[in-house]
């Protein structure tokens, strides 16, 4: 047994082909359009906004005379206006490692806009199990020992029925492994550790950001997208910037300006 913290990695983000967009923007009449905006998904945002009023310079739509040049104004008018779909066309790509069943079981409930893949237990024997207390264990002496004990316990559990039916012993077929392993995960405790892979559009994410950061969602879910909030603020300032963060009970809860856009 061990003990673990909850890790956020963000792996990977949505990347504009540029040829793509160049042919494009001279279909339409503006070969030397621009973006400041300081990522790929917000230019992302900005371009799948525009082409919906055709309004990457005044004139392109007779109705259109004047536009907001700036990837930060037109971004921060697309929050106001609640224009929420267009925010879904980029992606970004996290990893959340050594968290628990517990926070899995609660992350896959936000279903739209996101893709998921979780380590599996009927693949990964667990014979070395993490884990992470939450505060109103941590902070009782008693009560970290008896979270102790009963995980040394399901993790000798593990080793024994391991041992029992031979999974390590020379040609042991991979298939009676994943069997054994499967059954045997039955003993194992919500709270050990784990990997997941999400994928969210920003829209999914703003909206979980602002949920499983509240005060009132549980703690290790708050632990982890507190960290998801840190990251997405610095590295997407035009999609996150009109958040703001409290402390409640140690942990940061983010508030954004414009909800549920």
């Amino acid at each position: 047994m061990h003990t673990v913290e909850p890790k956020v990695f963000l792996i990977g983000e949505t990347r504009i082909v540029e040829e793509g967009l160049k042919e494009y923007l001279a279909h339409i009449g503006v070969p030397d359009w621009m973006s400041d905006a300081p990522t790929d998904a917000e230019r992302l945002v900005e371009v799948m906004g525009r082409l919906c009023y055709r309004s990457f310079k005044p004139g392109l739509n007779s109705n259109v005379t004047k536009v907001r040049e700036h990837n930060a104004d037109y971004l921060a008018n697309i929050l106001s206006v609640k224009h929420g779909s267009v925010i879904e066309h980029p992606v970004m790509n996290f990893v959340f490692a050594d968290v628990s069943r517990v926070f899995t079981h609660e992350l896959v409930r936000h279903r739209p806009g996101v893709a998921i893949s979780q380590e599996s237990l009927r693949f990964v024997r667990l014979d070395d199990l993490g884990q992470w207390l939450p505060t109103v264990i941590r902070e009782d002496p008693e009560a970290v020992e008896i979270f102790a004990r009963t995980f040394e316990d399901l993790e000798r559990l593990q080793q024994e029925l391991a041992q029992h039916f031979q999974l390590d012993a020379p040609g042991t077929p991979f298939e009676r492994k994943k069997i054994v392993t499967s059954a045997i995960r039955r003993l194992a405790p919500d709270g050990l550790a784990t990997t997941i892979g999400w994928s969210a559009n920003p829209r999914t994410i703003r909206w979980v950001l602002e949920m499983r950061t509240h005060k009132s969602a549980e703690e290790e879910i708050r632990l982890v997208f507190g960290k998801v909030g840190a990251l997405v603020v610095a590295r997407y300032p035009h999609l996150f910037g009109d958040f703001t963060v409290e402390m409640a009970d140690g942990l940061p809860s983010y508030k954004p300006k414009n909800s549920k856009i």
